[in-house]
């Protein structure tokens, strides 16, 4: 299997050209996450990918700063948000493990389609939980790997095996949202466009 960042690197032009494979609930997740968003905000984002959500939420708040593991992704996503004329949104490769980042230094942490490509959730959550101001929210939508069916289960590690496919974490809903009760948590909001994935909106209580 590919090192995560090689993966990325490779599908980047790819991915970018992308649509987006369900519109409506994308759009949907949009606005829920703008209920919570204020102009005085300081959001991060990690795989954060070509921008798309960053570049959309921009106008909403003071400040966003996304990153992804791919440097190629965030050269995209940085000329995207030239090509908006988007000026309050910061784009850097890296990982939560890479960046030092200041805790209790933003209010909200945006985390979609990421955690379920992660090695460890569980701690990545615990990171995001240190990096949010008391209050500040955790905004995710994750697919759930182990819902998906056995057809997709059982491909998954020859394409793995291949270099079609990155590293997978294989939780369901309710191991997801223990792991985000367990880091401090408390679930604000919970949305399920399908089975196989599901959108949280997790406030910060400790």
């Amino acid at each position: 299997m590919k090192s995560p960042q090689k993966f990325w690197d490779k599908v980047a032009p790819r991915y970018a050209k992308s649509p987006i494979k369900d519109e409506k609930s994308y759009q949907k997740k949009l606005a829920i996450t703008q209920q919570y968003l204020r102009p005085d905000w300081s959001v991060f984002e990690f795989g954060c990918g070509t921008g798309t959500t960053a570049i959309v939420h921009a106008p909403h708040v003071k400040h966003i700063l996304a990153t992804d593991i791919s440097g190629k992704m965030v050269d995209i996503a940085a000329r995207k948000a030239r090509d908006a004329g988007i000026e309050n949104a910061l784009f850097r490769q890296g990982t939560l493990d890479s960046l030092e980042l200041q805790a209790e230094s933003f209010d909200a942490v945006l985390g979609l389609n990421i955690l379920h490509l992660l090695e460890d959730a569980e701690a990545a959550i615990s990171q995001v939980n240190a990096l949010l101001k008391p209050g500040g929210i955790f905004v995710s939508s994750t697919v759930l790997i182990a819902e998906l069916k056995l057809y997709w289960r059982l491909l998954i590690p020859a394409m793995q095996v291949l270099g079609f496919a990155p590293h997978v974490n294989r939780f369901d809903k309710q191991e997801l949202v223990s792991m985000l009760i367990d880091a401090g948590f408390s679930i604000d909001y919970e949305w399920q466009p399908g089975k196989e994935s599901v959108f949280i909106v997790a406030r910060k209580e400790r």
